[in-house]
């Protein structure tokens, strides 16, 4: 029998959570609630709703919650005590306290709770993070990522760091299957908005590996680079194109030198084939079986969320508040 899902919330990501489910293979998309007035009356031959009780009359199995960060919890709390699995866009909560909140009613009623992470369901990265496993790269030094863009006016309850540089929290301790011990940052705001809107922010992870990331909304075109330093090469991982490309140091030794400076050596170059399959599509496969099966394995979970969330809360505190020379 075919799980029964509803979509909370119908803006651009909604949108495209509303795409997939109604395409989704062992999910019956039932409906949607979105209470702003200038809402469509069906989306995919879908009903929606400005009520959410409206859509929990249909008996729905599990949720995809995609409106403004600010109302996750008040919905979160509403879908655990319906007793429906939640697959919640990031980032999860508002502040790591409302998260906490989050993860305890879910726990606490056997549910399955997810978060929209999407890239760790890139193709570069999950391609990324295999070879690193395989130990491809040896030791890793550094991983590196720049997340830079237009100004998006649909977000306006959170700045950069909870927005888009959570993804770059997420990302870099999944591929490098570490957990952050330290962070630090510089932010600025330069739109004319209460929130930052640039951040530069470094860290270091638990297995000695140091970390730095550029994340901005005023660039004015789009760039998702990770670069992931080791011992043996590097990998670069484009997650706009799914591109991954491996730098390996070489071992030949150069007889020439032009008298430039050539970094540890040179080496070969290769840019994989990947499966290209949607990030998105990936996330929601993902999450339907965690709901199946009752396991959380494949799932970016709650716990992860509210630890995210507890990164970003750091970098923002430091950003606001660092040494300034006299």
């Amino acid at each position: 029998m075919a799980l029964r899902a509803g979509l909370l919330g119908l803006g651009v990501m909604g949108s495209n959570h509303a795409r997939v489910l109604a395409n989704l293979e062992g999910v019956e998309f039932v409906g949607v609630f979105d209470p702003a007035p200038a809402t469509p009356d069906q989306v995919f031959d879908r009903p929606v709703f400005h009520t959410l009780d409206e859509l929990l009359n249909l008996n729905i199995d599990y949720a995809v919650v995609a409106a403004p960060t600010i109302y996750h919890l008040e919905m979160g709390k509403t879908l655990a005590g319906a007793g429906i699995h939640a697959l919640i866009e990031k980032p999860v909560a508002s502040t790591s306290a409302d998260a906490a909140i989050l993860l305890d009613l879910f726990t606490s009623k056997g549910l399955v709770g997810g978060v929209g992470h999407i890239e760790r369901y890139n193709p570069a990265l999950q391609a990324a993070r295999a070879r690193i496993e395989a130990g491809q790269l040896g030791e890793i030094y550094q991983i590196a990522t720049r997340r830079q863009g237009p100004f998006p006016g649909r977000i306006a309850d959170v700045g950069v760091i909870k927005d888009l540089a959570t993804h770059d929290i997420d990302l870099t301790a999944w591929v490098a299957q570490q957990d952050y011990v330290s962070v630090n940052a510089r932010t600025t705001l330069r739109s004319g908005r209460p929130h930052e809107d640039m951040v530069v922010a470094v860290g270091t992870l638990s297995g000695g590996t140091i970390t730095s990331h550029v994340v901005n909304w005023l660039t004015p075109f789009k760039e998702r680079v990770t670069i992931i330093t080791g011992e043996k090469g590097v990998l670069v991982a484009d997650t706009l194109t799914a591109d991954l490309t491996f730098y390996e140091n070489g071992r030949i030794q150069v007889a020439w030198d032009p008298g430039e400076f050539r970094g540890v050596s040179e080496g070969d170059s290769t840019r994989y084939a990947l499966d290209r399959k949607e990030p998105l599509l990936a996330e929601h496969e993902a999450f339907r079986d965690a709901v199946i099966s009752g396991n959380s394995n494949g799932v970016v979970t709650l716990e992860d969320g509210k630890r995210i969330v507890e990164i970003a809360e750091l970098l923002l505190s430091d950003g606001k508040n660092h040494f300034v020379f006299a």
